[in-house]
């Protein structure tokens, strides 16, 4: 007859929460996943899914029990490494947000906004556009199968133990936030610059003829435009995100220590 102590049991059990936490994590902050489509069952469904697979090839846990300080420790660590892997890819799609806010903007779409279903705030159409552009292009490219990888990868560079992401980490994830900005500037730029040299000639137009009414045509006429620009730049914008979540990739390697 078997008998197992009630060390060995807590053993067993941490050794499965404490990866489950860290999996878990990641599926409330990552892309896609982390949006209100999809059902809070069906992320629980895929993290012990996930854990199961993966807990047989991580190393032993440390010698600390679950419901103890260093085992509350532990538990903190393994759900900001999980976050933290979804929230790199999260600023990549908030510069896509950004930049489209931008174009909006710019063409006077500013005031037609709907409800993202990822964030569950209203963004301009426009946004929503892009948005639901990259989320397919991010799907297609298997974007969420390598984030996934990293993260499995990271229980090698930062094991279950009571030592987390590095001060060095958290300041990269730092300063590269500021590619927020940077990056969706840089996705807008096209748009943004053919838009701004239209609203100069209605300018330069209305000095000439005062009684033109800018207005009524320059409204139309930018609407038009935007919308041609944009087709026109969606290869462009295409190669500017899969760049900017290349640079995540490499970024979140980095700060997990790969």
């Amino acid at each position: 007859m078997l008998t197992f102590s009630e060390a060995e049991i807590l053993h067993t059990v941490a050794s499965f929460v404490w990866p489950m936490l860290r999996i878990g994590s990641l599926f409330i902050s990552i892309p896609v996943f982390s949006g209100q489509p999809v059902p809070a069952r069906i992320r629980l469904i895929l993290a012990l899914a996930m854990t199961w697979l993966v807990t047989p090839l991580l190393p032993a846990p440390p010698p600390f029990e679950l419901f103890t300080y260093p085992g509350l420790m532990i538990a903190i660590h393994q759900v900001f490494i999980g976050i933290l892997s979804g929230f790199f890819l999260r600023m990549v799609f908030a510069a896509v947000v950004f930049g489209g806010q931008a174009i909006a903007y710019g063409m006077g779409l500013g005031f037609a906004s709907m409800v993202d279903p990822q964030t569950g705030v209203q963004v301009p159409v426009v946004a929503q556009f892009y948005m639901m552009l990259t989320t397919l292009l991010f799907l297609a490219t298997d974007g969420h199968l390598l984030l996934i990888e990293i993260l499995v990868d990271s229980f090698r560079t930062i094991p279950v133990s009571l030592n987390g992401i590095s001060h060095a980490g958290i300041w990269s994830l730092m300063a590269w936030s500021s590619r927020i900005f940077a990056g969706g500037v840089w996705m807008a730029l096209p748009v943004m610059l053919g838009l701004l040299l239209v609203n100069i000639g209605f300018g330069v137009a209305t000095r000439a003829a005062p009684q033109l009414n800018v207005f009524a045509v320059g409204f139309v006429v930018s609407i038009l435009l935007g919308l041609w620009l944009i087709w026109l730049t969606l290869p462009v914008m295409s190669s500017q995100f899969s760049g900017l979540l290349d640079d995540s990739y490499r970024a979140l390697s980095g700060t997990l220590g790969m």
